[in-house]
């Protein structure tokens, strides 16, 4: 037993146990003891972590608080559980047992089916509250353990958001299912919902958990009697929360008002800004987005890590030959650049990394956007704005007259743009876009059908990037563990982050001789492969080979 009287995990036993193992040495065993005194309090477990010990049985590895888990869980014979708040149920776990109880005992409803509930503990040894919560539920209970600070962080956090979710359904005054009521909402009413305190917190636990989670989008989806919470981590949208309609509604009226958006205006999309804090002190943007549908106003939130808003080309997985080839491209007096890919690829991501490779005090950088992705201190940005008439066409045409060195439109969309562009290139300047197309040759193929005639592609056109996102491999466990273990930094996906692939066009001399009225996609990508084209899946085969990726991302993302 490793327990003391009160059937407590003991520091002494354990530190016993990982000698025994092999895990530790009686020198760290001895400053264990020693760290305990200033740490009065504290889990046992959480006191050795603290030390950063060297795991004396694998080389290279240190005893963090959760492989310090996985170990006492092997030795009390219960499964060890790094809790994933993605794959909790949160609705209908918090209304299993009460904060007060949960507290009391230290444990966490993780689980729960028609016959049992999983519940986690960071206690192997303590029983007293097994039977009581059995008797109460009906269900069989089964235990794992789990780290003892996931527990104590998520705990409150959870049972204080089912609290003010409680609370603020209680609070709106539409009920669910009157659909009429719920869309002509009036903005006095709307503010009232939109400033109560328990929307408040609502907004603001999801607005820190999607920063926490890597999310790199946020959707609040309103249906008939549920809003759904889900993040978009790594390309891929995972279902967070079901909140009441009427909670959500208010949710979304209370973004729309840190937005700066009309709070009153629910029949018209509409975009907005706002900025969040993370626990460092760091500022994160968000750019807001409203759709109107037949439940309520759908809204999404994109996310601009500031880490992420000033990367390089290199940090966005564009290196060796594609990058010096890419890098002479931006170098050009004048002429297009194209970036192509679906939506989400981070085509944007480059365009801006690009801009900041050129970014010198002699150079003129003027963008024409729609939104405005990111706010960038050194490029003289400028908002698409039809109401008032100013398009990409009309936009591009106001920026010639500034005097411009290097312009950046942010999509090529119709004939008039594209043909604005192309005016922008022959008069000696230098033009960054983006096109919506499936590889670097359907580009040209694009520009033709958008009417811009074979001799301007020929006499602009300069270069062409495809890319993709694909999601890495976890650097800690490298898809290694079982899902059911769940690495604390992939929650068992075995993924964590993305990079880029990339297939860059250089148009040659030769290219260009077959960019005719009768233009081929078959002939240009044959052209372009004996050139040395290196396309997207083969970018995407040599990230395998790197053991960066598996083959069957490259296949998810490429086709």
């Amino acid at each position: 037993m490793l327990t003391n009287a009160s059937n407590d995990l003991d520091l002494n036993r354990l530190l016993d146990a990982l000698l025994a193992d092999h895990r530790i040495t009686a020198t760290d065993a001895l400053h264990a003891l020693e760290r305990a005194n200033d740490r009065h309090g504290e889990h046992p477990l959480e006191v050795i972590a603290s030390l950063d010990l060297a795991d004396a049985l694998h080389a290279d590895q240190t005893l963090t608080l959760d492989s310090l888990g996985r170990w006492l869980a092997l030795r009390v014979a219960q499964p060890f559980l790094h809790i994933d708040p993605l794959r909790l149920d949160l609705p209908r776990l918090a209304g299993l047992m009460s904060a007060a109880f949960a507290q009391r005992h230290g444990i966490l409803a993780v689980a729960v089916d028609d016959t049992s509930i999983t519940v986690a503990s960071a206690q192997p040894y303590q029983r007293e509250w097994e039977a009581e919560l059995a008797l109460s539920l009906g269900k069989q209970v089964h235990r794992v353990l789990a780290c003892p600070r996931q527990l104590r962080q998520l705990g409150p956090t959870l049972f204080g958001l089912a609290r003010s979710v409680h609370g603020a359904g209680q609070q709106q005054s539409p009920r669910l299912g009157e659909l009429e009521q719920l869309l002509e909402l009036g903005a006095s009413q709307a503010q009232a919902s939109a400033d109560d305190t328990h929307i408040v917190h609502i907004v603001d636990w999801m607005l820190q958990y999607a920063i926490e989670q890597r999310a790199s989008d946020i959707h609040l989806e309103p249906r008939l009697e549920l809003g759904h919470l889900r993040l978009r981590i790594d390309g891929l949208l995972h279902p967070v929360y079901a909140f009441p309609a009427s909670v959500a509604l208010a949710m979304v009226s209370r973004l729309k008002h840190l937005g700066r958006m009309n709070v009153a205006e629910k029949r018209r999309p509409q975009d907005g800004r706002l900025k969040s804090r993370l626990p460092n002190g760091a500022q994160v943007e968000l750019r807001l987005s409203t759709l109107p549908t037949p439940f309520g106003e759908k809204l999404v939130l994109r996310l601009f890590d500031p880490q992420q808003l000033h990367q390089s080309l290199q940090c966005l997985g564009l290196d060796g030959s594609p990058l010096k080839q890419w890098q002479a491209l931006l170098q050009r007096r004048q002429g297009i650049l194209l970036v192509t890919g679906p939506t989400g690829s981070g085509k944007t991501s480059t365009l801006y990394a690009s801009l900041r490779y050129l970014d010198t005090p002699q150079v003129n950088l003027c963008s024409i956007e729609d939104p405005i992705e990111r706010l960038e201190p050194t490029i003289n940005q400028l908002q698409v704005q039809p109401s008032l008439e100013l398009d990409f066409a009309n936009g591009v045409r106001a920026l010639l007259r500034q005097d411009p060195d290097i312009i950046m439109v942010g999509e090529i969309r119709d004939r008039e743009t594209a043909q604005v562009a192309v005016q922008a290139a022959l008069t000696g300047h230098l033009v960054l876009s983006t096109l919506h197309t499936d590889d670097a040759c359907a580009a040209i193929i694009r520009l033709h059908e958008l009417g811009v005639a074979d001799y301007l592609i020929k006499a602009t056109l300069i270069g062409v990037m495809a890319q993709r996102l694909v999601r890495t491999l976890c650097s800690v466990c490298r898809g290694r563990l079982p899902a059911a273990e769940a690495c604390q930094q992939c929650r068992g996906s075995g993924f964590h982050g993305r990079t880029g692939l990339f297939e860059l066009l250089r148009v040659s001399p030769e290219l260009r001789a077959l960019i005719t009225p009768t233009v081929d996609l078959a002939s240009l990508r044959q052209q372009a492969q004996a050139e040395g084209l290196r396309n997207l899946r083969r970018a995407g085969q040599d990230l395998v080979a790197q053991g960066l990726s598996t083959s069957e991302e490259v296949l998810r993302v490429c086709g």
